[in-house]
Parts: C-alpha cells; structure tokens; sequence
C-alpha cells in the first residue's frame, strides 16, 4: 500500500468518520487497482485510458457490477483526494462510466422459517443455544445490520430496554426496538453469559470481564460476522433450510419485509433500518407484493387451475 493511500485511508477515517469495514474495503479497491495500474506507474501515474482498461478488465474477471462500481467510485474519491493535496492535477476516472446494475430482490424467510430457525438454535448446547436465539431474535426483531449487533455493548442491555440505540453507517444514530421475545433472549443468554465469565467456583474470573455482549475470544473481542453466519448455517440445517438462504443480512430482510407485509409505512421501516435514502427501502415493496400476490395465486379459488 502506497503513502499516497495510507493518507487517502487515515483522512477518511478521521475527516469522514468510516466504519473499519468501510476502511478495509476501500483499501482493497485501491490495493488492486495499484497493481493492476503497475505498468502505467500507479495511481499516482497512470492517466485516463489506464484507468479505462483497468476498469473494463473488472467485467472480464468475472466481479460483479455492484463490486466493479464500488471500485470505481473508491477510485474517484481517491483522485478528488490527490487533487486536493496537489499531487495530481488531473481526476483520470472522471470519465469512467457507472456499471449497470440490476436490482435483485433480498433473498427471505417466510415467519414459519424464522420460528424452525430459532426451534433448531435452541436445540443447541446451552450456553450456545441461548446465545444464538437471542442473536437471531435481536436481529430480526430489530432490523440490525450484523456489525450494530455484534459491535453492542453489555451496558446497552443490562437494565432491559424496550430499544437500544445505534449507531449506523455515517456515525448517524437511531432507535432500534426489542420486542418481548427479544428481551426474554436477551435475559436468558445474559445470566449464561455472566456464568461463562466466571471460575468454575463462582468467585474467581476465568478471563477477564468482557464489555461486549457477545463476547469472544479473537482479536475484535467480540463474535465475529463469519463466526454468526457459520453458526446460522448450522441452524438452517437443523431446521431444514437451505444455508444458501440463510444469513445475518436475510434476518434483517425479513426484518423489513414482514413488517411491510403487517402494514406498517414505509417511512417507518426506512426509519427503522437506518436507510438514508427511501428508494433503499423501496425494494423491499417489491418483496411484500410478489409474496401478495402468490398467497392470492395459492389460495383464492378463481386464481386455481382445474
């Protein structure tokens, strides 16, 4: 990684206030596009049709549009960036062309799939079946994007709060509500929780207090996104779905569209999952019509074929 980038990267996070997440991908978009612009001298040196050719290699290398356009505008911001510094005093990618995207619907559980699915984290040992169940219900109760609820602290729940307030992508902060069976998950994995911390004999500490509610013993500190995901594969085949269906991102699909389905307003649900921009939230108008319109399809009788 160039200076150039270690600069791009440190300025973003402390001007702009980016996620770790948000670094990190940032940092892999440029990494690769300093070794892909390694002939025409780098980022620092190539000029437009470079940039050109390296975009459309992307497509060629079989990314997606939606990882090709994240690339592109990661580069851009890079160019405004060395602009502003004065170490160019050209922007090559002005002229580079936005994928085209398609839009495809957010895969989904039906609430007969999210009731096997907590039935079959349950089912697991005890100290881990509790803490799954309270992860899945918090996350579809509330709509969490995975790293807002892996990132929470214990402080945050431990005086049981009918919402938790997060704090999402931006820095921007919301109210995320905790329904009842949420709040009983959350007790129950609480109590093990604190258990787990402790000695065999009550009293003295087997590891030093965590500040996160699911804590872990990696270097977050906390459970991780592929550790969540690995565990919801293996509860997805407990309950006889297929894991390809089945992630942290899916909960807060069903999250979303469950609650349209019920009837709620769409500003409250763009509300909700922290959306800056409703047409985000739009898609999952989409979702709640086609379901709609199959129970029609299914279930009324001038719709059946004879």
């Amino acid at each position: 990684m160039t200076p150039q980038i270690e600069a791009f990267l440190e300025m973003m996070a402390v001007e702009r206030d980016a996620s770790p997440h948000t670094l990190s991908a940032y940092g892999r978009d440029l990494a690769d596009a300093e070794a892909a612009l390694a002939e025409a001298g780098g980022l620092m040196q190539a000029d437009q049709e470079a940039l050109e050719v390296w975009f459309a290699d992307l497509s060629r290398r079989g990314l997606s549009a939606a990882t090709a356009a994240r690339r592109r505008s990661s580069a851009r911001q890079f160019y405004r960036f060395a602009l502003a510094e004065g170490w160019r005093t050209d922007d090559p990618s002005r002229r580079l062309d936005a994928p085209k995207q398609g839009r495809p619907l957010p895969k989904l559980l039906s609430r007969d799939e999210i009731d096997r699915l907590l039935a079959a984290a349950a089912a697991r040992d005890a100290a881990g079946g509790l803490r799954l169940v309270a992860l899945v219900e918090m996350a579809y109760a509330s709509g969490l994007r995975v790293s807002e609820l892996l990132g929470l602290k214990v402080d945050a729940v431990r005086r049981d709060p009918a919402y938790l307030i997060v704090r999402g992508k931006g820095g921007k902060e919301r109210l995320a509500p905790l329904n009842a069976a949420a709040r009983e998950a959350i007790k129950a994995w609480l109590t093990a929780r604190d258990a787990k911390l402790k000695g065999k004999d009550g009293r003295k500490p087997a590891a030093p207090d965590s500040p996160w509610l699911f804590p872990s013993s990696g270097r977050t500190g906390h459970l991780t996104p592929r550790r969540f995901a690995q565990l919801l594969d293996e509860a997805a085949l407990g309950a006889g779905i297929d894991p390809a269906r089945v992630s942290p991102h899916v909960l807060r699909h069903a999250f979303a569209t469950h609650l349209l389905e019920g009837g709620a307003d769409l500003r409250v649900v763009q509300t909700l999952l922290g959306h800056a921009d409703i047409a985000t939230t739009q898609i999952y108008t989409h979702v709640a019509t086609d379901r709609l319109a199959q129970v029609v399809q299914q279930n009324h009788p001038l719709a059946r074929d004879d």
